[in-house]
């Protein structure tokens, strides 16, 4: 295992994103917010964009995982689809990619396997993170011989568990092969949660959300405090 990936081990990686609509979009942003997480003790970054890479590297020390969001007409496929995004990934300086490695068509009708298969031939070398919904693509990424599985996509499939919170069940089945480091990574709100992925045999956990995205924990907030008070209300 290369030093790059036991940097991770048992480490918090903090996904820096910013949907296109929200007010700390933006690559220096971006970059300030990774600043603020390695300041934390956050092991590894995870960005979106050639452009948020880049910046991220500039400003930030830590190792960054870069992937690119790009929607293609009548594809669900968006976590880097195709190898041009794979290219941008790469070039603007990511020391891992990431991938989404589900049974889904991508816009190339390339499949997973012939995807990393290209990566492979084009930057021998370079880790592949890959992003999957469902055991049975874990266990497929792992036959293809790439350096981590994350379980980001579970509950963003139509035929994925679907659930309110990480999906700790397939944190475990994946970990439990002893095959492929598995990054636990969806729907993690706490520490607590992330003491609970890290207890399913995680070998990293990523947050970004409950981190990096003031808007929808406010959100989150606020709907946690209608909730209280209307059940107070009713209590009393």
């Amino acid at each position: 295992m290369s030093e790059l990936i036991k940097q991770l081990s048992q480490g918090l990686i903090v996904s820096c994103q910013a949907l296109e609509d929200e007010p700390l979009y933006g690559a220096d942003i971006m970059a300030a917010m990774a600043l603020a997480a390695q300041q934390g003790g956050a092991r590894a970054i995870r960005a979106n964009s050639p452009e948020d890479i880049a910046m991220i590297k500039k400003k930030c020390s830590l190792p960054v995982i870069g992937l690119y969001k790009k929607s293609y007409p009548d594809c669900p496929v968006y976590i880097t689809p195709t190898m041009a995004e794979v290219d941008a990934v790469v070039r603007s300086g990511a020391d891992i990619v990431a991938l989404d490695a589900t049974m889904l068509e991508r816009p190339d009708g390339v499949t997973a396997e012939q995807l990393i298969a290209a990566v492979r031939d084009r930057f021998p070398g370079m880790p592949i993170l890959a992003d999957v919904s469902t055991y049975d693509e874990g266990v497929h990424a792992m036959e293809l011989g790439v350096e981590l599985v994350s379980t980001t996509l579970s509950g963003y499939t139509p035929y994925s568990r679907q659930q309110d919170g990480p999906d700790l069940e397939l944190v475990e089945k994946l970990a439990n092969l002893k095959r492929t480091p598995v990054i636990a990574e969806g729907k993690i709100w706490t520490p607590q949660e992330c003491v609970r992925c890290f207890g399913a045999g995680a070998y990293a956990v990523v947050v970004g959300t409950a981190i990096t995205r003031p808007r929808e924990i406010t959100k989150r907030f606020l709907d946690q405090i209608d909730t209280e008070r209307i059940r107070i209300l009713r209590s009393g």
